[in-house]
């Protein structure tokens, strides 16, 4: 068998173990240092339309070792750091702290003492802060913080040992041991908001794979510890793009938006704000591009706006994909105009029985099905944040050193299916004031929760109630797909388009999902998806889709819950019923509700009538046999 403890995928490289992120393998634990271990090399992956709104010259991807020739081919890619440092021998418990020079190619570290020599593994707890900082806990200073003689006092010994007492299966029962004094603590309390600020810890304003002293900042947040496979340890913050044909008419345009924002001044020009250098730089950049200066101004206006708050321009970057790709996706012309990477075809419920009432009123709830042939999906790692969400204010850069030129990214073919929604039915259904009431309570608790920013960039200033009618509806489509078409759930992703827009915005309603598989592999490409898109098999779905969605095995718990997930911002969903694996849901298994989907005895669903339609025909049915 060939040893594969030490390969990552590629797509992995993004999420769950980009950079910042903590893997393990086969009882070892590692991060992924920053992009600056990457050098010169990666694959080229191109997405104008997201590197615009990055604000990044281009993306590359980590390259693909053939299998069986990595002990051949020198480091090309990401670099994953051992992490913790502090290790100990399961067999006698003494711990060590971990030199890079003591690192083995292809060998993880194994006990000099014991018999055997049995692999070292690493301690259970790490240290992080608000900032985004990480390193190990000070488990010297951990047990002798509460000393009972002198010696223990004075002792700056790091000889210790992690003993685990069978007294009971708390953390009372781990403790950490001084070899030389005898000074000793349990790990009861340690993840305690101030367990590490008591023992007088502080943060070491660094990542773990930063050697230089030169790179650590002076960062004055109380450290906390967390366990090493916490959720909150990292929180990636990924954005994706659908690569969409771009008009004839802008191909020139963007030929040279390209070739001005690839030069190697861009970033510097970018950089001097308002500088009387800026002026300079422009007419150089226009002489080398072939542009003209207020081409090249154009674009430096779009790209510092030093007066507009960093929503703002979250807000727009965001408006610009969702809005052409729901063009790109509604406008007949895309049919014609398709390409390699963007084939879709208009499809349409199927021919209306007219003996059946349910599926009457379902396809007057659905404007258009459109299938896609191909389509090609960008992922891009743009930084990452721990212990809390908190968006931009404490994102930690891919790059933390310098402003990041390039991102890494991974790309990927797949298929898909596009439901949207007749806009009158849904404004009907909208201005219902139980409706409004209902998912007023949502929006209360989004304002109250850390992840607002990040979730705002999706739903937009305002929660609609169709936003999470419609994210509730991806997901029951999602995990009916999976029993009707034998595809796996975490090969399956959603896009929302709900987003709501300020008063006076020039851009369109929208009211639509699009299903689509995007795994890398041969798995999303065979044409499975597209075949469950066509007539009958999707109105057959849809059926019995909202027929599984009205009842849950936690019910009545979880059809009458007022607040389920973190921040409460989940009604009636729970993992019997609507959750997902979080590779396929682009909000992180939130503002979820089956509530306003099938309804209930105070709120009207969106699919209530075509639900007691479908039950009264069934009926029907059965009495006439």
């Amino acid at each position: 068998m060939k040893d594969i403890r030490r390969k990552v995928r590629r797509t992995q490289t993004i999420a769950p173990f980009g950079v910042g992120g903590i893997l393990d393998l086969q009882g070892e634990s590692f991060v992924a240092a920053d992009i600056r271990s990457w050098g010169a090399h990666g694959d080229t992956v191109d997405s104008p339309r997201l590197a615009r709104k990055l604000r990044v010259n281009g993306f590359r991807s980590a390259v693909v070792i053939p299998s069986g020739k990595a002990q051949y081919i020198a480091r090309r890619g990401p670099v994953y750091v051992r992490f913790p440092r502090w290790l100990f021998c399961p067999k006698c418990r003494v711990m060590t702290y971990w030199h890079t020079d003591s690192e083995q190619r292809d060998k993880p570290p194994r006990c000099g003492r014991c018999s055997g020599a049995p692999q070292l593994a690493p301690m259970r707890f790490l240290q992080v802060c608000r900032n985004g900082h990480m390193s190990d806990v000070d488990w010297r200073r951990w047990a002798h913080s509460r000393p009972e003689e002198h010696d223990q006092r004075q002792c700056q010994v790091r000889s210790l040992k992690f003993i685990a007492t069978p007294d009971s299966s708390g953390l009372d029962a781990l403790k950490v041991s001084c070899i030389t004094c005898g000074a000793q603590r349990t790990l009861e309390g340690i993840g305690h908001k101030n367990g590490l600020k008591q023992t007088g810890a502080r943060c070491s304003g660094s990542q773990p794979w930063q050697k230089s002293e030169d790179e650590h900042d002076d960062c004055e947040e109380t450290p906390r510890a967390l366990q090493r496979g916490a959720s909150n340890v990292y929180f990636p913050l990924v954005h994706s793009a659908i690569e969409i044909p771009t008009p004839s008419n802008s191909d020139e345009a963007d030929e040279a938006t390209r070739r001005v924002m690839e030069n190697s001044l861009w970033a510097g020009l970018i950089d001097t704000g308002d500088s009387p250098v800026a002026e300079h730089i422009v007419k150089h950049l226009a002489e080398t591009c072939d542009v003209s200066v207020e081409f090249v101004e154009s674009l430096r206006q779009e790209n510092f706006q030093p007066d507009a708050p960093a929503a703002h321009l979250v807000d727009t970057a965001d408006d610009d994909l969702s809005i052409e790709e729901w063009s790109a996706f509604t406008s007949p012309e895309s049919e014609r105009n398709s390409t390699a990477e963007f084939r879709v075809r208009q499809i349409g419920l199927g021919e209306l029985n007219e003996e059946s009432t349910s599926l009457a009123l379902l396809h007057h709830r659905i404007d258009r099905v459109i299938v896609a042939d191909r389509i090609r999906e960008v992922r891009v790692l743009e930084g990452f944040s721990r212990y809390e969400s908190e968006g931009r204010e404490r994102l930690v850069s891919v790059n933390p050193v310098t402003r990041a030129q390039w991102l890494p990214a991974v790309e990927s073919y797949g298929e898909g299916i596009f439901i949207s929604f007749d806009e009158a039915s849904l404004k009907e259904w909208e201005s219902s004031p139980d409706i409004l009431r209902w998912v007023g309570g949502i929006e209360e608790n989004l304002e109250a929760s850390f992840q607002i920013e990040r979730l705002r960039e999706k739903t937009g200033p305002q929660l609609l109630p169709r936003f999470v009618m419609l994210h509730t509806l991806a997901h029951q489509f999602i995990r009916q797909l999976s029993f009707d078409s034998g595809y796996n759930v975490a090969s399956l992703r959603e896009r929302i388009y709900a987003r709501s827009h300020p008063e006076g915005s020039r851009y369109p309603q929208q009211a639509g999902i699009f299903i689509y598989t995007a795994a890398g592999d041969s798995e999303g490409t065979l044409g499975g998806l597209v075949r469950q898109g066509m007539p009958p098999h999707l109105m057959e779905t849809m059926v019995r889709l909202l027929e599984s969605a009205q009842w849950c095995s936690q019910d009545p718990l979880c059809a009458d819950s007022t607040g389920r997930s973190l921040a409460n911002l989940n009604r009636a969903a729970c993992h019997a019923c609507a959750l997902l694996p979080e590779t396929c849901c682009e909000i992180g298994n939130t503002l979820l509700d089956r509530t306003v989907l099938i309804g209930d005895g105070k709120v009207e669903g969106f699919f209530r009538p075509v639900i007691q339609a479908a039950f009264e025909e069934s009926a029907d049915a059965v009495d006439a046999q």
